[in-house]
């Protein structure tokens, strides 16, 4: 069991602070794999940092897996959201980024490959899938197939199948519109619990927090419920943005975690990370809010608020379930949702 201070930024083990900014997570063998945008330079490109740790609080420093480099990866570019897979038939590992220009009008995904999940990754190129514009992204992976999750304006949030080889897009899977039906969100996660898949993103707010959103559906091919809060209304999902939700599968059941960016646009290099249990299950999806919780890797189970009180896996999914101990009363997450407040950077 290891304790996590919801705001508190993650040391390596030199004391430095871990660059897990726009993270993604995947579970390899025993250990947790991180890979977060290296921020240490502010707004400029300074490469794709990995982490790994055993537990999620204690994290290890193992390099930087994508370095700076020309074209798509020179300084002035935008590398934003690693996200990465293990291709189950070569055991190698694929990378996905958002890759783009300053002014953000290339809206391309990029990928690059690694033998081992540390790195150093090849970079391989971008593509705009299917010939659609692709900003914030994230991925999936079921059966041995992989998915990209890919925000595209007006146009929706796309789920794509990717190619075999996780290298290419091979067909577009469902979109959905943002609750006001002009856009879609950005910053995408999905997970899968009971057989219903949880999509989460966030409006197009730029730098600024808002009330994060999660739409259900029986299948990746939809059809999609309409986009609900899942923190309580005007929290700005407790003043972050999502990046990504881990799933911890432990002997006595599976927990899921929410990650997310407190982002301090004028200090990149400052921003925090909110990482705080997400109950999840009977179509429900809710976040309260801990000071400090510990996570037990091995049996999947949380601790939170001053009582310790046992979460356990997904304890408290239901729709009308109160909050555990210590934690900030929320709403039902059924409660209706505000207007978006614009577009993103």
């Amino acid at each position: 069991m290891t304790d996590i201070t919801t705001t508190r930024p993650f040391l390596d083990q030199y004391g430095r602070f871990a660059q897990l900014h726009g993270v993604g997570v995947l579970r390899t063998g025993d250990r947790f794999h991180a890979w977060g945008e290296d921020k240490s330079a502010g707004g400029t490109f300074a490469g794709i940092a990995c982490y790994s740790s055993a537990d999620l609080a204690t994290w290890r420093h193992e390099g930087t897996a994508l370095e700076v480099g020309t074209g798509d990866l020179a300084p002035g570019r935008v590398v934003e959201r690693p996200k990465v897979l293990r291709n189950p038939r070569t055991g190698g590992y694929v990378m996905y980024l958002h890759i783009d220009s300053a002014d953000y009008a290339d809206a391309r995904v990029g990928f690059a490959t690694s033998d081992g999940p540390a790195g150093p990754y090849t970079y391989r190129g971008s593509v705009r899938p299917l010939g659609n514009l692709s900003r914030d992204i994230g991925v999936y992976a079921e059966d041995g197939v992989g998915y990209l999750l890919s925000e595209d304006r007006d146009h929706g949030l796309h789920v794509y199948r990717l190619t075999e080889d996780l290298l290419g897009v091979e067909a577009l899977v469902s979109t959905t519109l943002g609750e006001r039906g002009d856009h879609g969100y950005e910053s995408p996660a999905l997970v899968r619990v009971d057989g219903t898949y949880y999509l989460f993103g966030s409006d197009l707010t730029g730098w600024a927090a808002n009330d994060n959103r999660y739409a259900t559906a029986p299948s990746l091919a939809g059809p999609w419920s309409p986009w609900r809060r899942f923190a309580p209304a005007g929290s700005a999902t407790y003043d972050s943005q999502i990046s990504t939700v881990v799933t911890v599968e432990g002997s006595a059941g599976t927990t899921h975690v929410y990650v997310g960016d407190r982002w301090v646009p004028d200090a990149l290099e400052r921003s925090l990370p909110v990482w705080l249990p997400l109950r999840i299950g009977g179509g429900r999806a809710r976040l309260d809010w801990v000071d400090r919780w510990s996570l037990d890797v091995a049996s999947g189970t949380v601790t939170v608020g001053e009582a310790g009180a046992e979460a356990g896996p997904e304890a408290g999914s239901e729709a009308g379930a109160g909050p555990g101990p210590g934690t900030a009363p929320v709403p039902g997450p059924d409660a209706p949702a505000g207007p978006a407040r614009g577009q993103d950077e």
